[in-house]
């Protein structure tokens, strides 16, 4: 049996989660390459949620780059686990926080940082930044690439 054909997501119909916690956040073998680590990045531009007290709906733009040791994070199953926040409440520290959380449990990687980007609602963007440490030696390290809010001028 390969590794891959243990997971229960990537090839197979999968219906999204119903919160994050029912999400299974799945992971495949990787081959450390010598020399520096490798640099993962993942990015959802179009991640919701729900604000905890009104109900309405949150945006954000959510950039993870992660340096994996032993484990990758499987995209689908990453893919389904952000979608399990659409119906779940939450204040966008709590999201930015327990999506960087889940991945180090589920990859235990060398590093890991993430950026939470959040839209305006009531004339404020919320910008949620958390990683694990210090980056690894020699890596290269690209900017999230998302300016911050500027508004509409």
């Amino acid at each position: 049996m390969t590794e891959t054909s243990k997971l229960s997501q990537l090839g197979r119909q999968a219906a999204a989660p119903a919160s994050p916690d029912e999400a299974v956040l799945e992971t495949v073998p990787f081959s450390r390459p010598a020399g520096p680590a490798a640099i993962v990045r993942f990015a959802c531009p179009e991640f919701t949620s729900l604000c905890p007290v009104t109900g309405q709906p949150d945006f954000a733009h959510i950039v993870i780059d992660y340096a994996p040791d032993r484990l990758l994070v499987e995209s689908k199953s990453l893919k389904l686990f952000l979608t399990s926040f659409r119906n779940h409440g939450a204040f966008h520290e709590e999201c930015t926080t327990t999506i960087a959380r889940r991945v180090v449990e589920a990859t235990a990687p060398l590093w890991l940082r993430i950026a939470g980007y959040w839209y305006p609602r009531g004339g404020i963007p919320i910008d949620v930044f958390w990683q694990t440490g210090a980056p690894p030696a020699d890596v290269w390290l690209p900017e999230t690439g998302v300016a911050p809010y500027r508004g509409r001028g």
